[in-house]
């Protein structure tokens, strides 16, 4: 399963297409998950964004990109652990 931690500063762009490759390298492996995790409002709507994105690049190739989200919990910068939400995708 590969993780994508996405950041209030990640490109949209970017990151979909990142997906992108992780999910076509996952499914030419035969399987697994690409699960992206995000902090934060504007780091939520990066990845939802994204998410959508991707989804436009995969469909001419067959893959019917799905995600599910999930709470996580995530260590914070002073030790403390954060609420976050994952964005876990499956075809």
């Amino acid at each position: 399963m590969e993780v994508l931690k996405v950041s209030a500063k990640t490109g949209t762009k970017r990151l979909s297409k990142s997906v992108a490759v992780a999910v076509r390298k996952a499914a030419a492996t035969g399987g697994g998950q690409v699960v992206l995790q995000a902090v934060g409002a504007t780091a939520v709507h990066c990845a939802a964004k994204a998410i959508a994105a991707a989804r436009g690049l995969l469909a001419p190739e067959g893959i019917d990109l799905k995600a599910v989200p999930a709470f996580c919990k995530v260590e914070g910068r002073d030790g403390g652990t954060i609420t976050g939400l994952r964005f876990i995708l499956s075809w």
